[in-house]
């Protein structure tokens, strides 16, 4: 087999985007201690040194938010409402969405769910996240996967225009192959059916530009700590009628406007209504401050550097015999017709011979590599692509170099001659 650095596109070398806390960090291998090599962003992301730097700051100021007379209450409330406008200028949203923050992206979509009134349309690739709060509801149709996204596409199109549904609810990315969904089709498509869209994009905001206005999307899910921010926390952002409409998500303080012992408590609209109980104001701020970073590097480098790698590594896959690179769809069935023609920096495969568990433990034991093995929350979809066992996925982002990429590479081909 030739070497898998020998190959033209493995002669430029590409340096770490942006410093992330932990960058060198060694581990324990066979052979002695070796710098850590992070292939596992898609499940979290290290935090940024610039978040941290923010986050420390907002640390030494920290005290109860809202209805707090006393000045770092006041300052702390202002950071954590300024954090939702950070937000919302983030993902390009309009003037009215409420922005809510949550616990993750899980906790953002199980809050939809308990807004939204009447059927949902998923697809069956979905991460758990983005099917099982709709299934529990008992309103969720299923809809399978085509080959090609304009087959997929034209799929849901004949189920939103079958029956009436409220939302179609979809990924942005696949946590399992990086694959971007064109979103401008999807909420178009939603919308010529009465339908509303919600986007997990929990795999792309750290990876992509996303405008809520700009797309047509109505609400929208992530997670902090895939966007390089510690400390837990998530976000729905979107249209506020639905929101405001159901009845908070917790019951608690700071949800209730005014609380009658007889059963006559008002709550309030907006965000508040379904943040009741003390904020994750920490957590909040970091988002902000990812968010804030993320815009600061500039998502024209961040897509040149991840195709970049990503190409390093597919083609370095592609030369190994042993190992089976994973993907959703195929080729556009049609010329003209909407396909997937975008990927983030996420690679899934297997390699013949091992479990993905085997291969994992090897590239950590042996090279200091951390990967995901697994089904990756997303067990449908492993099935549809004929490995229910799971897979290997590797996975990187605004730390991650060239040399990172090369290191992974030659351990799998080492794992071949073994």
């Amino acid at each position: 087999m030739t070497a898998v650095l020998d190959h033209p596109v493995h002669h430029a070398t590409f340096s770490a985007l942006a410093p992330v806390v932990g960058a060198e960090q060694t581990v324990p291998t066979a052979a002695g201690e070796v710098r850590y090599a992070n292939f596992d962003y898609a499940a979290s992301a290290p935090a940024l040194t610039e978040v941290a730097s923010v986050f420390t700051e907002a640390l030494s100021q920290y005290a109860s938010v809202h209805r707090g007379a006393g000045h770092l209450s006041q300052v702390t409330t202002a950071r954590y409402e300024q954090a939702r406008e950070t937000v919302r200028r983030f993902v390009g949203g309009r003037a009215d969405d409420t922005v809510v923050f949550t616990r993750n992206t899980t906790d953002a979509i199980n809050l939809a769910a308990h807004a939204v009134p009447g059927d949902v349309v998923v697809l069956d690739i979905e991460h758990h996240a983005n099917l099982l709060p709709w299934q529990r509801t008992g309103r969720a149709r299923v809809v399978a996967v085509q080959p090609t996204f304009a087959a997929t596409l034209d799929a849901l199109e004949a189920e939103l225009a079958r029956k009436p549904a409220a939302l179609l609810a979809i990924t942005a990315a696949s946590n399992v192959t990086g694959e971007v969904l064109p979103i401008r089709a999807l909420a178009a498509a939603a919308h010529r059916h009465g339908a509303r869209i919600l986007v997990d994009g929990a795999q792309l905001v750290a990876h992509r530009p996303v405008s809520l206005a700009g797309y047509g999307v109505d609400y929208l899910v992530f997670s902090g700590h895939k966007i390089y921010a510690p400390f837990g926390a998530g976000v729905l952002i979107g249209r506020p009628d639905w929101l405001d409409a159901a009845e908070p998500y917790l019951a608690g303080g700071g949800a209730s406007a005014q609380v009658d012992l007889s059963g006559g408590t008002s709550w309030h609209a907006g965000p508040a209504r379904h943040e009741a109980g003390s904020p994750n104001v920490l957590g909040a701020v970091a988002v902000a401050a990812a968010t804030d970073a993320i815009r600061g590097v500039g998502f024209e480098l961040i897509g040149y550097h991840e195709r970049d790698l990503l190409a390093r590594l597919d083609e370095g896959l592609a030369r190994l015999d042993h190992v089976t690179a994973l993907r959703i769809f195929d080729a556009p069935a049609e010329e003209g017709r909407p396909a997937v023609t975008d990927r983030v920096g996420i690679a899934a495969f297997t390699v013949a011979g091992h479990t993905a568990r085997e291969v994992a433990e090897y590239l950590s034991d042996r090279h200091g590599i951390g990967v995901r093995d697994g089904k990756f929350c997303a067990h449908p979809l492993l099935r549809h692509l004929g490995h229910p066992d799971g897979a290997v996925r590797a996975s990187f982002g605004l730390g991650t170099s060239s040399d990172d990429v090369d290191r992974l590479l030659a351990a799998l081909a080492e794992l071949g001659t073994d």
